[in-house]
């Protein structure tokens, strides 16, 4: 092949790759493409390889599909019991349709979209917020805090807003990132929670009191029932002995020697205890029973 060979097929290739730069566009994954012809819009491409005329027959705008972080300003709202609250919003959103976004948002910018993507978030915040009290966002007992509920109603609102502007976007997630007080507020909340504490503790305090009144309650009737229990087997078993007693009574009121004999022997057999030593006076009942013949008999 000689020289002149090469550089004609040197040219084609540059011909070739210079055509294809004019007449071929690639599309990222990421990305979505917008063609317009004479600037006007006529088309969409997605990932992949596309032909297109050269310009300024066709120009390609390539837009980014990923979703996009956005914050929305730390701002001054108030609440349905005329309280300020700060507060500020996170969102992510996508373009959904890039024949609707492309036309609404010159050349299809995003920090255009995200301008316009600020203010119908803050109208939309402003007004659910409005439609709640403070208590809903503050609120000593977690179980009173509507915050996923504050954060759908946002979220409808903002995507009914956007779908009605014909904008392409959507909606992929929302959630309030930082809520605070005005100085003012912040002194009467801090007021009204002490209160709703104090409140707390004395409802169970009284809830406690109640409780230890019922327990004591319940510890007195018992006790008043073993009292009763026990007095009536008291009043039994002393009438069993008593009517013991009424059967051997007429034996004693016929000899009165043999019950006194009887209850001193009773009187000594609990003076005394085994392997025990006594002094006293053999004249003082019972023990004038050791005097005379009866000593044996009660030597232990």
């Amino acid at each position: 092949m000689n020289r002149k060979v090469l550089n004609y097929l040197v040219g084609a290739v540059l011909v070739i790759i210079a055509a294809l730069m004019l007449f071929v566009f690639q599309v990222r994954q990421s990305e979505v493409a917008v063609v317009t012809t004479f600037g006007k819009l006529t088309r969409a491409e997605g990932p992949g390889p596309h032909l297109k005329w050269p310009w300024p027959i066709e120009k390609v705008y390539k837009i980014d599909e990923r979703i996009q972080n956005f914050e929305g300003k730390f701002t001054e709202d108030y609440t349905k019991d005329n309280n300020t609250l700060l507060t500020t919003v996170y969102v992510g959103w996508s373009i959904t349709n890039p024949i609707e976004f492309f036309p609404k948002f010159r050349d299809g910018s995003i920090s255009a979209a995200e301008n316009m993507l600020q203010g119908i978030l803050s109208s939309s915040k402003s007004s659910i917020v409005g439609d709640h009290p403070l208590s809903d966002f503050i609120n000593p007992n977690p179980k009173e805090l509507k915050f996923d509920l504050i954060e759908t109603q946002i979220e409808n609102l903002v995507q009914s807003q956007l779908v009605t502007n014909n904008c392409g976007i959507e909606i992929n997630y929302l959630g309030l990132k930082k809520m605070g007080l005005p100085q003012s507020v912040t002194e009467a909340v801090f007021t009204r929670m002490s209160s709703d504490r104090k409140v707390l503790s004395s409802q169970y305090e009284n809830e406690g009191e109640a409780e230890a009144q019922k327990i004591k309650s319940t510890a007195d009737r018992q006790a008043a029932e073993m009292i009763a229990n026990a007095q009536g087997e008291a009043t039994r078993i002393q009438g069993i002995g008593e009517a013991e007693a009424a059967k051997i009574l007429p034996v004693f009121q016929k000899n009165p020697q043999l019950a006194d004999f009887l209850l001193r022997i009773d009187a000594l057999q609990k003076s005394l205890k085994e392997n025990s030593s006594l002094i006293f006076d053999e004249r003082t009942p019972p023990f004038d029973l050791f005097r005379g013949n009866l000593t044996n008999a009660f030597t232990r």
